[in-house]
């Protein structure tokens, strides 16, 4: 590890850091920091520790899993982009490029004009997203005689449309009073109805998509060369692109499962961490996941705080995001130059 990326990484976990204390802190029944350390240090000695049960309360059962939430979504999402760019070998690609997005907003848009309950609800976003990827690898799969990752990318804007056309649809069908409004808070993201069971549903699954790609690190930087190049080396290109896909999506279905569609993190954060770090992903992936658990921690806190009602993430991500896009894109540009 070069002192560069020491110092990022330093840098990424004490922002982190600072996040979480400011979103325990903000509110309308803020923490201070010192009754948090003591709630953590009762909880880890079992010792009782002096603070109000009310302020336990908040931070066990509202505060701590709508952050732990945040922590979670904003990691996946950013280490799914880092994949995804290092896989297409192109800075510009996001998680939803090969439409997992699309498939999960169809699943929970379906669950909620079904009326089902909220974990059918998420289950179905989960399990939508993992079939519109899998249908777009097929299709491309299925063509022969061309670039996979130009097909990969086209199926998955095909497919993209087709599952927009499906949401348009049930939008049109829906109860304008009540399934109508559902419906838009869904698929402009929030994580205010995030608990303890939604934590326990979407870990696992961040979890068992970040293992493989922490593992395939080497072979992603192969992959970044080319196939051929990548080949040459020993890598089996179609089965650890097989395994990054698979991995990415895992982790960007349980995420949007719980959150909703939360654009420009998986876009921003990885393109940002690969400035600060390079295109080795072996430093990108961890910096990624760091800096997005950051990034949407931060963010969540201003959706909740800044106004009288809870401004959706999906909006407050866009602005945010898109001023630190374009700077990031004119830093970038003198960098090549």
């Amino acid at each position: 590890m070069t002192a560069r990326t020491a110092w990022v990484a330093a840098g990424a976990l004490a922002a982190l850091a600072i996040a979480v204390a400011l979103a325990f802190a903000a509110g309308r029944y803020p923490v201070a920091p010192g009754d948090l350390a003591a709630i953590l240090w009762s909880k880890v000695s079992g010792a009782p520790s002096d603070v109000a049960p009310t302020v336990e309360a908040i931070v066990w059962s509202v505060r701590g899993p709508r952050i732990g939430a945040a922590l979670a979504v904003g990691a996946a999402l950013a280490a799914a982009g880092a994949a995804y760019q290092s896989l297409f070998r192109n800075p510009l690609v996001s998680p939803d490029i090969l439409g997992v997005s699309g498939g999960a907003a169809v699943g929970a848009v379906l669950g909620i004009f079904l009326a089902l309950p909220v974990l059918a609800i998420q289950g179905l976003a989960f399990a939508f997203g993992l079939l519109a990827v899998a249908l777009v690898y097929l299709i491309a799969t299925s063509v022969r005689g061309h670039d996979p990752l130009l097909v990969l990318v086209l199926a998955g804007v095909l497919v993209g449309a087709l599952l927009g056309a499906c949401v348009a649809l049930l939008k049109v069908l829906a109860d304008p009073y009540n399934q109508l409004p559902a419906i838009t808070f869904w698929l402009l993201g929030s994580l205010a109805g995030a608990g303890p069971a939604d934590l326990a549903s979407a870990l696992p699954a961040i979890a068992i998509g970040l293992i493989p790609l922490w593992l395939l690190r080497w072979r992603v930087n192969l992959l970044s060369l080319g196939d051929e190049e990548a080949r040459a080396m020993g890598v089996e290109t179609t089965r650890v692109r097989l395994a990054v896909i698979a991995s990415a999506t895992l982790m960007t279905a349980a995420a949007v499962s719980i959150s909703g569609i939360i654009g420009w993190i998986g876009l921003v954060i990885p393109h940002f961490a690969r400035l600060a770090v390079g295109p080795d992903f072996g430093r990108l992936l961890p910096v990624s996941a760091t800096l997005g658990a950051a990034f949407l921690l931060a963010v969540d806190t201003l959706a909740r705080t800044t106004a009288s009602i809870e401004i959706p993430l999906g909006v407050l991500t866009a602005f945010v995001g898109t001023p630190l896009f374009l700077w990031l894109l004119v830093r970038s540009r003198r960098s090549w130059q």
